[in-house]
């Protein structure tokens, strides 16, 4: 019978990288007001969603008049979310620091 190979620096085969990112994936973070229940629950809604019911959501999104999609570079991304936070906390004429 072969011995597993034994290499430093790893843990069961796994170089440390791979074992920090294992053990933090199986830490359940939520966002604030989430919690397993509420994913749980959007699992569920979109599991059980037909293609149809899917394509008639994706194509209601494009119709909102009240939201635009945009292309964003992804250097600008923390920018943009910045201006978005502020407007949703009051500040319309917020602009970036």
């Amino acid at each position: 019978m072969t011995k597993p190979l034994k290499i430093k620096g790893t843990f069961n085969g796994l170089p440390p990288t791979a074992t920090k990112e294992r053990q933090t994936m199986r830490q359940n973070k939520f966002p604030p007001s989430w919690d397993e229940e509420r994913v749980q629950k959007v699992i569920d809604y979109y599991e059980n969603q037909t293609e149809d019911e899917a394509v008639a959501e994706d194509e209601a999104a494009f119709q909102d008049e009240s939201v635009t999609l945009m292309e964003v570079p992804t250097e600008l991304v923390p920018i943009v979310l910045e201006l978005v936070s502020k407007h949703a906390k009051g500040g319309d004429n917020a602009r970036p620091d």
